[in-house]
């Protein structure tokens, strides 16, 4: 999007985590207030006119509904970036799965934490399988049908 001119931003889920969100784990309570400040930070670019997307794992239902209500009308866009857990793990670059596993890291989504797939997704990108460039040429076809962007 940078490419075409369009103010944007990604919200990363581990780089938050490293800056703004260090104090908090993964915990419920500290995965309750991740998923709060990232919905507040995206909601201000929003408001400054920032196409923000947020890559992170959210993975509750009721995290996702709140951030929802958050945006008015058409403004959010709920796309599910699905993959199993045995490919989670076998993609894993950071060796977070590996620390769950030796219990360094508790409550770890996958190992010691469930996931609520989301009921009703805007879009839903099915990785496992799939290449890195098929997956985004998904997207981005999406992102023009929902008129984010257009025919650039």
């Amino acid at each position: 999007m940078y490419r075409r001119e369009i103010r944007s931003f990604i919200l990363d889920g581990d780089a938050l985590r490293k800056g703004i969100n260090r104090d908090l784990d993964f915990s419920p309570s500290g995965r309750d207030e991740n998923i709060r400040r990232m919905g507040e930070i995206a909601k201000l670019l929003m408001q400054a006119g920032v196409v923000t997307i947020v890559a992170a794992i959210s993975p509750y239902r009721e995290h996702r509904r709140y951030v929802r209500k958050l945006f008015e009308g058409d403004r959010f866009y709920e796309i599910y970036v699905k993959c199993g857990i045995h490919t989670c793990m076998q993609r894993d670059p950071k060796g977070m799965y590996a620390k769950a596993h030796q219990g360094i890291i508790p409550d770890f989504t996958g190992v010691g934490m469930s996931y609520e797939e989301p009921l009703e997704p805007n879009l839903i990108v099915d990785t496992d399988g799939r290449s890195v460039d098929s997956c985004r040429e998904q997207l981005l076809q999406f992102l023009k049908e929902m008129e984010m962007f257009g025919d650039a």
